[in-house]
């Protein structure tokens, strides 16, 4: 029961885009360039070791939140301006904008924000970091806040070169410095994020210590010590997830059903792990789950709800059958497992549950309101999970895939496949690892403020928010 994004291991279904490793050097560019055909970057992709940007870091903002945000920086040894050098290259920008008041105090920062946007470098981030807009707020205070959404959206569309643009919000009037906001803007400033544009993380909480400190994360190794199940995990991006949890130290169990026994044993074996073959959708499901982890390792302290199908067929021609598997498989298995996971003593350190949801389930397809119905299902069912997991210390995310690379989008006919890989602003489709990275990065301790949060990674495709 693996996800509709199906693939398996690099180098077997993960497929490439020849077009674009085509137009990023020598002749091909040159004849996109004279053609004006898309220009899609080959991206920056996370690498153990590599630098977490690729040249200085310009912050912009004039509060105390934009001085403290600086200073963050510069303790993870990175090369911060406060103000731009004309024609330097620049790895990113940080716009801090958590005093604004008024749309009026949106000009200076921003048109300052425009004019170093052409000294980006390729693969270059800008990120904001700003408040939400509440229903409390006073009018002027909802729009300039809500104005900033406007601008990280629209800039993310003129970016180019595989450039991204993606904001933090400071949701309970926490700092701009706090840890949980600080990890968001690592997670965005790092190559994990490469196929992530245009989107926004809320930081709930501050994420810092009892005495009010920032903790310490050994960013290397981010998940040393814990124990993850990862469903759907015999192919594709279960398979990929599975692999980024346990090259980022967790102990991964890897569950699918028994008819993809051998292709989740080959797995188990290459991440260390074990297999557990299971049917999701059996009542104790999630109690096996619970015995396996709890025999072979005391406890379990990460969930990835990654299983699930897909029966397309127009609603008018739509039987119980169709309608049933699929809500029975992407939605009602995760429901009826997390109640088993929360109501046991095995689940209780700072745990983790992360779904993935999909486009779909935002914007919509032709001949999928069976599998958008469980995909919206699923958003909605994290953002009520939220506060049951609270009491625990634990989070509960979403992350929503769009057009990703696998052996399933393969299939799809060559002229409709090159518009959805070009239906984004970064002109591509992504890889099952770019699933894997935002999942890492919510299953982390630094992410114990992030929560109730649905991230989608689908480089700002044409659809949806």
């Amino acid at each position: 029961m693996s996800t509709p994004q199906k693939g398996s291991r690099k180098g077997g279904g993960e497929q490439a885009d020849k077009y674009t490793e085509f137009v990023s050097r020598g002749l091909g560019r040159d004849l996109a360039k004279r053609l004006g055909l898309p220009q899609p970057a080959i991206l920056r992709r996370y690498e153990p070791g590599a630098p977490l940007v690729e040249g200085p870091i310009l912050v912009l903002g004039h509060g105390t939140g934009a001085d403290a945000v600086a200073a963050v920086l510069l303790e993870w040894d990175q090369d911060v301006r406060r103000h731009a050098t004309p024609k330097e290259k620049l790895g990113a920008i940080v716009v801090v904008l958590d005093e604004l008041a008024h749309p009026d105090q949106l000009s200076a920062p921003i048109r300052e924000l425009g004019a170093s946007v052409r000294d980006l470098a390729k693969n270059a981030r800008v990120v904001s970091i700003s408040r939400p807009a509440l229903i409390e707020d006073a009018p002027e205070v909802a729009a300039a806040r809500n104005g900033v959404d406007g601008v990280v959206r629209s800039l993310a569309k003129e970016l180019r070169a595989g450039a991204t643009a993606n904001g933090i919000l400071l949701a309970n009037g926490i700092p701009a410095e706090s840890a949980s906001a600080m990890a968001a803007l690592r997670f965005f400033l790092s190559g994990r994020s490469a196929f992530i544009d245009g989107q926004f993380l809320t930081a709930s909480s501050t994420g810092t210590g009892t005495d009010g400190s920032q903790p310490q994360h050994d960013w290397a190794k981010p998940l040393e010590g814990r124990v993850a199940v990862v469903t759907g995990a015999a192919r594709g991006i279960g398979a990929a997830i599975a692999r980024t949890l346990a090259r980022d130290g967790a102990t991964v169990i890897v569950v699918d059903v028994p008819a993809a026994g051998d292709h989740l044993a080959q797995v188990a074996n290459e991440i260390h792990g074990t297999a557990l073959q299971l049917d999701i959708t059996v009542t104790e499901a999630g109690a096996r789950i619970l015995d396996h982890a709890a025999q072979r390792y005391g406890r379990l302290d990460i969930v990835v709800h990654n299983a699930g199908i897909t029966r397309d067929k127009l609603l008018a021609n739509m039987d119980a059958a169709r309608w049933d598997s699929v809500i029975a498989v992407n939605i009602a298995s995760q429901l009826r497992m997390n109640k088993a996971f929360l109501a046991s003593s095995h689940f209780t350190q700072n745990p983790r549950i992360i779904s993935v949801a999909s486009t779909s389930g935002i914007a919509g397809n032709r001949g999928q309101t069976n599998y958008a119905a469980s995909k919206a299902g699923v958003m909605g069912m994290v953002r009520s999970t939220a506060p049951l997991l609270a009491a625990k210390g634990g989070t509960v995310n979403a992350v929503a895939p769009g057009f990703i690379e696998t052996d399933m989008t393969a299939k799809i006919p060559f002229a409709t496949r090159e518009v959805a890989r070009r239906l984004n602003s970064l002109q591509q489709g992504g890889k099952p690892g770019d699933v894997a990275e935002a999942i890492a990065f919510f299953a982390s301790e630094a992410a114990s403020g992030v929560t109730a949060n649905v991230l989608r990674v689908c480089g700002q495709n044409l659809v949806g928010q």
